[in-house]
């Protein structure tokens, strides 16, 4: 799992944890809550058709400074798999570069990035899904999703309060080693609503890689998302603060839009 799939489930992934649906209520049952079921729970409601956000990176460093990046954030389901496309609109410097993820189910995910200044679209390469993308303390690899069955989960606790919500803590192992940065995930899932507010990324020695917070849940259309997610590093001592400007939920996109043939083009309609 990652932090875009877990923000997503917290973001809707990249950045949209949702909830159209009632929650199960597991504390009544007679045997503990079975932690592939409630993260069965989290991942139906990524089932939203499409979805556009306007957003913004706070991006602060380890002596405290900060700057800020904005975006536009597209996400189109099908029975194929997903795709997402951010093109970033602020500051000058990273106006124009755009970021193209495909996911098809079962296949790891292709991502391609666009570079105004140079004019050129380039694959991601596998050894760089864990570097960071554009100074945050996102990774490349944070802004795909990835299917439930690529993990494995077990309940590890369930009487945790995260901001004052009773939570399930559930810890996450990808089934394949080798596309994934990280060697397991402890995640929190609220009670009332299948939707994640915390995580901890750890690498194969055990040490917590990033920290992922999602808080000022709201209800949009009947759905609930995060408007804040801050994702923390903290070796580097650096985070990355996510917020929500706009959400707009099952709306026409264009579907030519999502190949890496058509980035420029896209970049030119994100800035109309």
């Amino acid at each position: 799992m990652n932090s875009s799939r877990i923000a997503c489930l917290a973001l809707g992934a990249f950045v949209l944890a949702v909830c159209s649906l009632a929650f199960p209520v597991f504390l009544a049952a007679a045997q503990p809550p079975d932690a592939r079921m409630i993260m069965q729970q989290v991942y139906d409601q990524t089932a939203i058709h499409t979805i556009k956000m306007r957003a913004s990176f706070t991006i602060y460093d380890r002596q405290g400074h900060s700057r800020k990046e904005e975006f536009l954030y597209r996400r189109q389901n099908s029975d194929a798999g997903r795709k997402i496309l951010a093109v970033f609109t602020a500051p000058a410097e990273v106006s124009g570069v755009a970021l193209l993820s495909v996911q098809q189910h079962g296949l790891p995910a292709k991502q391609y990035i666009y570079t105004p200044a140079i004019e050129r679209v380039r694959s991601v390469e596998t050894q760089e899904r864990s570097n960071r993308f554009l100074g945050t303390d996102f990774s490349y690899e944070e802004i795909t999703d990835r299917d439930l069955d690529d993990f494995s989960y077990r309940l590890i606790d369930d009487g945790e309060a995260i901001d004052g919500r009773k939570t399930y803590k559930i810890e996450a192992r990808p089934v394949d080693v080798s596309r994934s940065q990280y060697a397991y995930i402890h995640i929190w899932v609220a009670k009332e609503m299948p939707a994640i507010v915390y995580a901890q990324m750890y690498s194969t020695t055990g040490v917590v890689v990033r920290i992922l917070h999602s808080t000022d849940l709201r209800r949009i259309d009947g759905v609930w998302g995060a408007r804040r997610t801050e994702v923390s590093t903290p070796a580097d001592e650096t985070r990355t603060i996510l917020t929500i400007q706009e959400v707009k939920l099952n709306i026409p996109l264009d579907e030519a839009a999502f190949s890496p043939q058509s980035l420029a083009a896209s970049v030119a309609a994100s800035h109309r």
